[in-house]
């Protein structure tokens, strides 16, 4: 099966995406294990383990079409934060542009006609909605809990929590 060359350049984008959200996440979660913020760092180690793995499905999707994945040399991620609340954001921020890029390769693949790539992103599409959702449910408990340290305490242990708790499938 042959995909186009603007369809193979946006796959590859898409593997630098993310890869450098693998690393972000990575670096947040080490900014929160040396900040005291143990949930919101297992938290954040979980998210770069599952950010690696999309970015594996497609370096496999482009291998399985013939048309060779690029492994890309990323730039190094923000490794510091003023509060944990501003690191949601910058999470929250990286999810979306994730988003607009999934969009825009939907639109590719249904301008040309590129029926398994479209099929592929389907499962990307629906990621997408939960993960953004994700990251705007822990910004609404600052709101909900306080920015004190015992809000900041409650939110790191919901952080915990969901870290526990087994991923679910989006396209279920």
């Amino acid at each position: 099966m042959k995909i186009s060359p603007k369809m193979k350049k946006a796959l590859n984008d898409q593997i630098v995406l993310e890869a450098f959200a693998s690393n972000s996440y990575l670096a947040m979660a080490s900014w929160c294990e040396v900040t005291g913020y143990q949930g919101a760092a297992n938290y954040f180690y979980a998210q770069s383990d599952e950010e690696r793995t999309h970015m594996l499905k497609f370096v496999h999707f482009l291998n399985d079409l013939g048309a060779t994945a690029t492994i890309p040399a990323i730039k190094a991620p923000v490794s510091s934060y003023k509060s944990l609340e501003a690191l949601i954001k910058t999470a929250l921020k990286s999810e979306q542009t994730v988003t607009a890029a999934i969009h825009k390769m939907v639109e590719i693949a249904q301008k040309e006609k590129d029926h398994s790539t479209y099929a592929f992103l389907e499962w990307f599409v629906n990621e997408q909605v939960q993960e953004e959702t994700k990251f705007e449910t822990i910004l609404q408990k600052f709101d909900l809990l306080g920015r004190d340290k015992l809000g900041i305490n409650e939110i790191d242990k919901y952080l915990a929590a969901e870290a526990a708790a087994p991923e679910a499938d989006p396209a279920a």
